[in-house]
């Protein structure tokens, strides 16, 4: 991880990844992400069951696709490390499994050195892009991947940060666009389709800081896996997605879970 640049945070707004940090219990965020992670709080105090559904989501799919045969992933939106992280749960199944981390916010960077420790040289790599540029973010994965084949496309948590004007399902497309037949596609996504009015409230609060909230019906969501092959159940609220993969979280059935998930497959 030598010879990176200085890495320089911006503490003037918050960060959907120092906020998810917040919501999980972590100490890598600041006094502006503690700020409005206690809005969201005062909309819905389930938010930080949510983000813990999240990871165990990604944490049960990554766990079916390694037993199904991938050996290889790219993570975008990687978060600041949780325990397990993508990694532990691939090379558990298959030691030889090759993962690519990638998120771009600096403190994430600045983290990368925890992220990768104890990994196996060459099998467990970080790079700082953003989704909104895939040409960046391939162009990167190739440096680990071989992209001749398949890989597992993560993006959890990701999507309801990129607006329609950036053109979130066009970003899917050119990336699974680089990724042959026999490969992944996993996502979860928020959505206001169980809570219209605090999700309305929320997007505005996020609006005023700086920070994009673009919540997507199910149908919306949906379109992200056009042409791809669904695995089974499809689409579904996050936590019900092979649950006999991981351990329930606590709290996950007090109440609507406002979000999708699925993993589908490039044919």
């Amino acid at each position: 991880m030598s010879g990176r640049p200085p890495v320089e945070i911006d503490t003037s707004k918050p960060h959907p990844a120092r906020m998810y940090d917040w919501y999980l219990g972590g100490k890598d965020n600041y006094p502006v992400d503690e700020a409005m992670g206690r809005q969201m709080l005062a909309l819905d105090p389930r938010v930080p069951v949510m983000a813990r559904v999240n990871r165990a989501f990604m944490q049960r799919s990554t766990r079916w696709l390694a037993r199904s045969g991938v050996r290889q992933f790219l993570d975008i939106g990687t978060g600041i490390p949780t325990e397990p992280n993508l990694h532990q749960i691939a090379q558990e199944v298959a030691p030889d499994a090759r993962v690519v981390y990638c998120d771009n916010d600096p403190i994430v960077l600045a983290h990368a050195a925890a992220l990768l420790r104890g990994t196996p040289e060459g099998r467990t790599e970080y790079l700082q892009a953003d989704v909104r540029d895939p040409d960046a973010v391939m162009e990167g994965a190739r440096k680990v991947l071989d992209l001749s084949r398949p890989v597992a496309l993560s993006l959890i948590a990701l999507l309801h940060f990129v607006s329609d004007q950036d053109g979130a399902h066009d970003l899917v497309r050119r990336l699974m666009a680089e990724l042959p037949s026999g490969s992944y596609l996993v996502v979860t996504h928020a959505t206001a389709d169980f809570t219209p009015e605090e999700s309305k409230a929320a997007t505005e609060k996020l609006k005023a800081a700086g920070v994009t909230l673009a919540l997507r019906s199910r149908e919306e969501f949906t379109r992200f896996f056009d042409g791809f092959e669904l695995v089974e159940p499809g689409v579904e609220v996050p936590h019900r997605w092979h649950p006999e993969l991981g351990e329930p979280v606590p709290g996950q059935e007090d109440g609507i879970i406002p979000g999708y998930g699925a993993v589908a497959r490039k044919v």
